[in-house]
């Protein structure tokens, strides 16, 4: 059985529900799955997991969450070779240039880890509706049947 870790950060809610819907899905196809608090998760955690995903919110312009500079930083150190990555965030398009660009930003940094990125990055604008959840739920299954 494939194990999944998945970490949001959130102020709205809305990547929570992004998280919720990925973690749901990839429960559905049959994986084992850990789904946290960025400002409650070690980088390292990743290390146990074969797929690893991170759904988090894009601050004022273009900046990280705050509570999650850490996780971010530990990540870039790790060695996740063999291990499959995805990145899926909300975010407002008002912002125009800086829409979602954490999403950008953890998808470099899990280069930099030398996992493999299993499924194309998702970008949703604010909540979640019918058309994102399946998107959500193509990318779930990309990890997947990446990972497997």
């Amino acid at each position: 059985m494939l194990a999944a870790h998945v970490v949001f950060a959130t102020i709205t809610g809305n990547n929570e529900d992004v998280a919720d819907i990925v973690t749901e899905k990839l429960e559905d196809l049959g994986c084992q799955v850990t789904e946290t608090e960025i400002s409650q998760t070690d980088a390292a955690d990743f290390q146990q997991a074969d797929i690893c995903v991170v759904c988090a919110y894009t601050y004022d312009e273009g900046s990280l969450p705050d509570e999650g500079l850490d996780f971010y930083e530990d990540l870039q150190a790790l060695d996740l070779h063999g291990k499959t990555f995805g990145v899926a965030g909300s975010g407002d398009t008002f912002y125009g240039e800086f829409y979602n660009t954490t999403v950008d930003h953890f998808e470099a940094a899990f280069r930099q880890t030398e996992a493999t990125q299993g499924a194309p990055s998702v970008k949703i604008n604010l909540e979640p509706d019918a058309e994102a959840i399946t998107q959500l739920d193509a990318f779930a299954t990309q990890l997947v049947a990446h990972a497997d």
